[in-house]
């Protein structure tokens, strides 16, 4: 069985002591939920092979199951020395849905519930010199409605706008070798107008004294700025950069930087290589300034889900691709759409200069019953945390469309206290509260139109003007109210065009050719961008997701339309916009 994604999965925060534990698990479906066998043992063998990233469901995983498992159990064999466990070891998961039980020769070793956001555990002491049995358990009743499950199916077969489930592990399994005091992590804050950069770093595992914590920082292999500073449990320190080289869209200057604890003899006791971006973003006049200026945001809605790997992408070139896609149709960014996308992902939208927006998978949590925010926020805010230092998110939003759920209404409170709990921990981002229905309190006023007749949509914004009027149809009944922010067409088109496909849909009826399909993406998207009072869209969707057919490609990341017709929408989306003439 061949290993996958063999890469570093956290590129923001890497050390060299580290090992990929991704590769053939044991593994078992337990229907009954009942540990019968006591798979947490050491000397229990589990009856399958699975290929650790890939979910249960998928080709990848070598298992290819798609019904319901409440529970599975994946089982391998650790080796450590004595050397790695003269320090501490980090066993760090990138993904697991959704309650997460850790076992360690036969002991628990914690757990995390959760199932898009990564966790590590400290696992030192459950760990002996040579092998060691390392079993973990995933518990995943998403049906009860207690959980964000995002776009998986709640019916065996995927309809309408959900598509397969995934169960368990679902990102990359690592072991990360530290000493006993260690950095754990670093905020970074930057000032485009200025070039100072701010950094909070955390210490873990003992006392720091007598260390110190140092910053070098370079550009291009160029050293521009070194900072030091006593270490503490907790630092604030920051440098200054002289003419600071800003991030920007298709223009992705970072800058390296190493992160180092030394002893009072000058020895590095701990080594962390990152990287920033320096840029700032203001909303304010009707629009999101990036640097200063207006940015009209040419969005495409990614659902993040690939043929063979469902959740996961069966390589990172394969992350990197769909944003090179992506740009190439004339997109600058993404809705990253109801799903928490990997670092990786993050990684190359920083890289590529993708401007991307960070969302939860909150559909499948009953968004009626205010209690439900146990289940929800403690989870959105490890995501916020987690992704704060990469450059290309430019906002939050934590929901999307909150319909009433079996007849009950949102509860206004759990997404005001979910917003407030946002802008709290990051006060650098503008947040929407639910896109599309039903705000409560929002920077930005987004509204999902998709209707396909250009006339109709001419007809839908003639009165609106930023800061006074907006015509929503989610408003007509009086569930939210435009309030005057900046308006973003955060879900528009979802043209249906899929030739020869049998079966599918998308939104309206399809045209009858594929200059029909031309003509009436170029027009919607023309209007958007030449109307003054929008200054975002979001077209649906970059890709096709199995019988959602709305893709300008296929699922399989295979063109769709002619050269000359890619052409044609690559010149409607990336001619200026209204408000980036102001």
């Amino acid at each position: 069985m061949e290993i996958c994604r063999k890469e570093h999965p956290k590129p923001q925060f890497e050390r060299s002591t580290w090992q990929n534990l991704n590769g053939p698990w044991q593994f078992e479906i337990d229907f009954g939920s009942s540990n019968k066998g006591d798979y947490h043992k050491p000397e229990t063998r589990l009856s399958r092979t699975i290929n650790v990233p890939f979910c249960p469901e998928s080709d990848l995983s070598g298992i290819g199951y798609k019904d319901f498992m409440n529970t599975v159990w994946y089982k391998r064999t650790i080796t450590v020395t004595e050397a790695q466990l003269a320090g501490r070891v980090l066993l760090h998961f990138g993904a697991v849905d959704y309650h997460a039980r850790v076992y360690l020769n036969g002991e628990q070793a914690g757990e995390h519930k959760g199932g898009y956001v990564s966790f590590s555990l400290d696992v030192t002491k459950y760990l002996k010199p040579g092998d060691n049995d390392l079993t973990v358990r995933a518990d995943d009743f998403f049906r009860d409605a207690h959980q964000p499950s995002g776009k998986q199916c709640p019916d065996y077969h995927s309809r309408g706008c959900h598509y397969t489930r995934t169960t368990g592990i679902w990102q990359t399994v690592w072991l990360e070798f530290v000493p006993k005091v260690y950095l754990s992590r670093v905020k970074v804050d930057t000032d485009f107008r200025t070039g100072q950069v701010n950094f909070q770093s955390e210490i873990a595992g003992g006392d720091p004294a007598g260390l110190t914590l140092r910053a070098s920082i370079s550009f291009a292999g160029a050293p521009v700025a070194e900072v030091q500073t006593p270490a503490a449990t907790h630092n604030h320190f920051s440098a200054c950069i002289a003419d600071a080289k800003l991030w920007d869209v298709e223009q992705p200057n970072l800058y390296d930087v190493t992160y180092a604890l030394v002893a009072a003899d000058g020895s590095v006791c701990d080594t962390v290589r990152s990287y920033f971006g320096i840029r700032g973003i203001e909303v304010k006049n009707g629009a999101m300034y990036l640097n200063g200026r207006p940015v009209f945001q040419r969005l495409a809605l990614d659902q993040g889900f690939y043929p063979d790997g469902i959740y996961t992408a069966p390589s990172d070139d394969a992350l990197r691709r769909d944003i090179e896609l992506s740009l190439a149709v004339g997109f600058n960014g993404a809705r990253l759409h109801q799903k928490v996308f990997e670092e990786r992902f993050l990684y190359w939208a920083d890289k590529l200069g993708y401007l991307v927006w960070g969302e939860h998978a909150c559909w499948g949590l009953d968004y009626s019953d205010l209690g439900n925010i146990a289940n929800f926020l403690p989870e959105w805010l490890e995501i916020v945390a987690r992704d704060y230092n990469h450059p290309a998110i430019i906002g939050w939003c934590p929901f999307n469309e909150t319909w009433d759920f079996c007849g009950r209404p949102q509860n206004n409170e759990l997404l005001r206290l979910t917003y407030l709990a946002t802008k709290a921990a990051d006060q650098t981002r503008p947040v929407i509260d639910t896109s599309g229905n039903f705000h409560v309190v929002t920077d930005i006023y987004d509204t999902h139109d998709y209707d396909q007749d250009i006339n109709v949509v001419r007809e839908h914004y003639k009165d609106t003007k930023v800061g006074e009027t907006l015509y929503d149809f989610h408003g007509r009944h009086g569930r939210q109210r435009y309030e005057g922010q900046p308006i973003f067409i955060s879900e528009y088109g979802g043209t249906w065009w899929a030739p020869g496909a049998d079966g599918g849909w998308g939104y309206g009826n399809a045209p009858k050719t594929e200059a029909e399909a031309c003509e009436r993406i170029c027009a919607l998207t023309e209007y958007f961008l030449d109307n003054e009072n929008i200054c975002a869209v979001c077209y649906t969707q970059l890709t096709d997701v199995e019988q959602e057919q709305n893709g300008m490609y296929t699922y399989a990341r295979e063109p769709k339309f002619s050269k000359e017709t890619y052409a044609k929408i690559r010149a409607a989306l990336r001619k200026q916009a209204a408000i980036e003439k102001k």
